[in-house]
């Protein structure tokens, strides 16, 4: 009897460590200095969502908006995945797009998984709906007193065959002070650099779904075993790249020691 109350009690802890795992987001924040940032955006917020994946927090999404609301964030881009190719449920995704649309603008790029969904058009045409900018091989320009900074998009390299034909005209287009670029793909940190990006928002990788302390992620999309772009800060050349470790989970179901993560960037001079 003793026996079986160690073993259940070993699985409820197992259980609520996986619960934890997969539920409790967390708040990753960076400071990200460049003397080619305008005064006027001298602490401006830019929050991240990454690779939701249809999952939701609390219900109609309520826990997640509140710690969004909480970050105070001058702008909210996405980096892909909103929905999964396997769970295309969209109108839980728009719920949570017209409850955040009101927090801040929203930007947006895709991820492999909304052009795998087959619901990609009936996706963007509902964004668009909300006044989500979606910047598909695309750019925006933000202005405060009188200066600016672009936020650059591009879409999934899975359906994009000129990619790199589509940043050297994204960059090469009117210049700003700074350029900060939504892309879904890390592992592409090489051609990112050849365009003198300044900072690029990237996702995919959820985190390596298993990390393995003082070693990193076990698994990414696209990079195999053992990947080498999976979460943090990277830099190249005159190129910085930010990796969200995403919200969710997709074909492999749970994350352990990878939290689901939110990236908070401060943009200083």
């Amino acid at each position: 009897m003793k026996v079986m109350k160690k073993i259940a009690f070993c699985i409820f802890i197992a259980i609520a460590y996986l619960y934890w795992q997969d539920n409790g987001i967390m708040i990753t924040k960076y400071q990200y200095q460049n003397s080619k940032i305008p005064k006027p955006f001298n602490g401006y917020r830019i929050l991240q969502i990454s690779d939701l994946q249809n999952k939701t927090f609390g219900k109609h999404h309520k826990k997640l908006v509140s710690i969004i609301k909480k970050q105070y964030p001058d702008c909210i881009v996405i980096t892909g995945d909103l929905i999964d190719r396997n769970r295309t449920d969209v109108s839980s995704a728009i719920e949570l797009i017209k409850q955040i649309v009101n927090i801040a603008p929203v930007y947006y790029v895709s991820g492999n998984h909304e052009h795998q969904s087959g619901k990609y058009q009936d996706l963007i045409v509902l964004l668009e709906q909300c006044g989500v900018f979606v910047l598909e091989n695309n750019k925006q320009i933000i202005t405060k007193q009188g200066e600016s900074i672009a936020i650059l998009g591009i879409k999934d390299k899975s359906v994009n065959s000129n990619y790199q034909k589509v940043l050297s005209v994204l960059t090469e287009m009117e210049k700003e002070d700074i350029q900060i670029l939504l892309s879904h793909r890390p592992e592409l940190l090489d051609i990112y650099s050849q365009y003198d990006i300044d900072l690029v928002l990237t996702g995919h990788a959820h985190g390596g779904q298993i990390r393995i302390p003082f070693i990193g992620g076990i698994f990414a999309p696209h990079q195999g075993f053992f990947p080498k772009y999976t979460n943090g800060v990277h830099t190249k050349n005159n190129t910085t790249m930010i990796i969200s470790r995403g919200l969710g989970n997709s074909t492999f179901p749970f994350r352990i020691n990878n939290r689901p993560e939110l990236i908070v960037i401060d943009l200083e001079i």
